[in-house]
């Protein structure tokens, strides 16, 4: 999930790995890599996608944005439809349409761990405030900045945020954002993972210093792993797409793996292989290419 542009705009041809197995899953990052920076998707990505799953392979969206932010791609479902949203937190079904929207697996962050990671990163990052994601609702303390795309359903401090009488107390919270307004992004999550430890899985997609907050093992890769294991997909079978920190265990995970022409250096590091930008139709040339390979 991003609050602005790009991280790099490096232009190169894609390097493409050699094949691991036949793919039978392509998982895609959203922001950065599907969706061009004005959050299109093109037509020769559509295309792309559409020949993907007539050949059979199985396309899933693999995001940190929330269900109630996939309206960029309910146009594009074609014969799939479930999401990996929440950088892991959840699988959606998205045959409803938007606002339709139906949960097929929630993997919460705890209550009291959010309230762990919210006393923890404060004392290790003063200056810190925070945002409370769930399955719906959305809340923040009053100086967290607008980030996103919507009005908060609650303003308030993070701990009563999460206390348990709070309003949508009932309602699985999937992450909580931690924005710090000066450190430097990399450092703030560094700092984020050793304050935090095995509490909760901490990450980052936005160039700014945002961090992700979700679940002990909770992640793009190991809820991607649980859906394959479901489908009888190996590792090796599987086509994955990424630019940022929160894609790297899932770009290492799978069996192929492309960092995006504007990737961030560990994400460069993390993939096998690299394509161009996401304003390129980055993961369409690499698809178009898999499909020839097929083909020949």
């Amino acid at each position: 999930m991003r609050d602005n542009g790009p991280v790099t705009s490096a232009t190169r041809q894609p390097d493409i790995p050699a094949a691991a197995a036949p793919p039978r899953l392509i998982a895609t990052d959203l922001d950065g890599t599907l969706l061009r920076d004005d959050k299109s998707v093109s037509p020769r990505t559509v295309a792309a996608l559409a020949a993907a799953e007539e050949a059979g392979i199985e396309v899933f969206f693999v995001t940190g944005r929330p269900a109630r932010w996939m309206d960029v791609v309910s146009d594009h479902v074609h014969g799939h439809g479930l999401a990996i949203c929440g950088n892991g937190a959840a699988v959606v079904d998205l045959h409803g349409g938007p606002g339709s929207h139906r949960f097929v697996k929630v993997r919460a962050l705890a209550r009291e761990n959010a309230l762990d990671a919210v006393r923890l990163l404060r004392d290790a990052a003063p200056g810190t405030v925070y945002a409370v994601e769930q399955t719906y609702g959305f809340n923040q303390e009053p100086d967290y900045p607008k980030l996103h795309m919507e009005m908060p359903d609650a303003l308030a401090p993070a701990e009563e945020l999460l206390a348990g009488g709070a309003q949508g107390a009932a309602e699985p919270v999937l992450k909580i954002l931690a924005y710090h307004p000066t450190m430097d992004p990399d450092a703030f999550l560094a700092v984020a993972r050793l304050a935090l430890g095995d509490r909760a899985n901490v990450t980052r997609s936005s160039p700014s210093a945002l961090l992700e907050i979700s679940g002990p093992g909770v992640s793009k890769a190991s809820t991607l792993a649980l859906c394959c294991a479901e489908r009888g997909i190996s590792p090796r079978e599987v086509v994955a797409f990424g630019d940022m920190p929160n894609d790297v265990e899932m770009l290492t995970w799978a069996g192929r793996s492309y960092a995006m022409g504007n990737a961030h250096p560990d994400v460069i590091a993390a993939a096998s292989g690299r394509t161009v930008a996401n304003n390129e139709d980055g993961v369409a040339v690499v698809i178009e290419r898999m499909l020839a390979e097929r083909v020949g």
